[in-house]
């Protein structure tokens, strides 16, 4: 089964979220069940400069206006990863989608309708003597690709995953012309959202099947509060909506073998962890206590409801606490946070920004992750907490919600409570679900017990990716089906 993945991020070429970590690391999972995995790519400079045995493939001299290359080669990891040489759309400072000053780029239309253009090319033609079975688009930056591909002879099947609804790619009509997109779609029924040019409605309307990155966020996606516009569409898709679970590369991601950690500690040899916590307490410049130590690592926005724990970094201080803050985003958050660690010297940390072997020694450090998002499709953070033993404290929604065992008191009773739930998403919800945990490691063995429990709860990819290759299998199936 040979499998064309579409997307605008790959870890470890280019990352600003999740959805890298995604498109990284199921590939590897899915080799593991005897599939050939591709990704394409915008070359970016930091793509291109990090695949090895690179080699031109194919060119395309006019891309939508723009001379383009493709490039094929491998991350040092072994992925196979296809790139879009195309210096006049990707070689530009700034983030994938933002230029310096945190606008996104003019052009972004262009830019990512080119790469659906090439993905959908290279499955109706191969590339290099390599055609795929099945292609995998990626949020609303790949969303063209079932458009272009469309009715074509011999055109695979492709699905498409939602990685968050939030996101959607929205263009004036305009655009129509420049991306080659027929005008019969151009309706409710087809790619046109109010006027405009749809990516991610192009996506959920002309794919062969759909995914999103939990079941819960899947069931969610069709309620009103969720859907963001766009839930009449799943609705009457939801036959061909599925929620797969996200997993993290627990090969990456081990506090048994991680190189970035103070000391490496496992669920039979846990000691480790409290290393960990007086290094990360250290490089904090916090004070030693005898409570938890929370901790954070995200986006800080009003979505990740990170102003919820800043109104309660009091509560958490009086009680004992400590945090550590990791995380870049709304400057009204980012002066908050500054303006807790300064009016709580050895008690809150702030490190605005993001650094990834910061992210391991926090994760390896802390008692607990903080993650109370008002909605989260899947969220890889909890996952990275459990694999360190570090308990979430998450909000019951999206994959937050399927990934955490709440410290309820049948889980308490049934010994198998890895972490603490709160709904509704609001301060009083986060208090209490802080209170628990507080109650909790005071208790000592209730703890650790919940400590051995998060330690050993499976978080990778091999049963989700599993059900990728079925979705797959059954996708080819009805395609070559009389």
């Amino acid at each position: 089964m040979r499998v064309l993945f579409v997307a605008s991020e790959c870890v470890p070429l280019i990352k600003t979220g999740g959805l890298a970590d995604v498109v990284g690391a199921l590939p590897k999972a899915l080799a593991d069940l005897g599939m050939d995995v591709r990704v394409l790519l915008p070359g970016y400079p930091a793509v291109l400069d990090g695949l090895r045995r690179s080699k031109f493939v194919g060119d395309r001299a006019d891309l939508f206006g723009v001379k383009a290359q493709v490039v094929s080669g491998r991350t040092a990891e072994g992925l196979e990863v296809l790139a879009i040489d195309a210096p006049g759309l990707f070689d530009r400072p700034g983030n994938p989608y933002l230029d310096e000053a945190g606008e996104d780029h003019a052009d972004n239309w262009q830019r990512f309708g080119a790469l659906s253009w090439l993905g959908a090319s290279m499955a109706r033609r191969g590339i290099d003597g390599w055609q795929p079975d099945v292609v995998h688009a990626h949020d609303w930056q790949a969303g063209l690709v079932p458009v272009y591909l469309g009715t074509a002879d011999q055109a695979p099947p492709t699905l498409f995953t939602i990685h968050n609804m939030a996101f959607q790619g929205l263009f004036p009509a305009t655009c129509r012309s420049g991306l080659g997109l027929p005008e019969s779609g151009f309706d409710a029924d087809g790619y046109e959202y109010w006027g405009q040019v749809g990516f991610l409605k192009a996506g959920l309307f002309y794919a062969d099947h759909l995914t999103t990155v939990s079941p819960t966020y899947a069931r969610e996606l069709l309620e009103d509060d969720f859907g963001m516009g766009l839930e009449g569409v799943l609705r009457a898709r939801q036959e061909s909506l599925s929620g797969i679970v996200n997993g993290i590369d627990t090969d990456v991601w081990d506090p048994e073998s991680d190189p970035l950690i103070a000391k490496r500690y496992s669920r039979r040899a846990p000691a480790g962890k409290r290393h960990c916590k007086a290094a990360l307490v250290e490089e904090f410049g916090l004070e030693a206590s005898d409570g938890p130590l929370f901790a954070v690592i995200s986006r800080l926005t009003l979505q990740k409801g990170l102003d919820l724990l800043l109104e309660l970094v009091p509560h958490i201080v009086a009680r004992g606490g400590r945090l550590a803050v990791v995380g870049s985003g709304d400057a009204e958050l980012e002066a908050g946070f500054r303006a807790a660690a300064e009016a709580h010297p050895g008690a809150v940390g702030v490190f605005i920004g993001y650094d990834e072997a910061l992210a391991h020694r926090i994760q390896a450090g802390a008692d607990a992750i903080v993650v109370p998002s008002r909605f989260e499709p899947c969220g890889l953070t909890q996952l990275c907490g459990l694999r360190y033993g570090t308990l979430p404290i998450v909000s019951r929604t999206g994959g937050l919600a399927d990934t955490v065992i709440d410290a309820n008191p049948a889980a308490l009773a049934s010994g198998c409570a890895t972490g603490f739930q709160f709904a509704p998403v609001d301060r009083n919800g986060l208090r209490t679900a802080l209170d628990r945990a507080f109650d909790a490691h005071a208790e000592g063995a209730t703890w650790r017990r919940m400590v051995r429990n998060a330690l050993g709860q499976a978080v990778g990819w091999e049963a989700s990716a599993a059900a990728y290759a079925a979705l797959y299998r059954d996708l080819v199936t009805d395609r070559i089906a009389p």
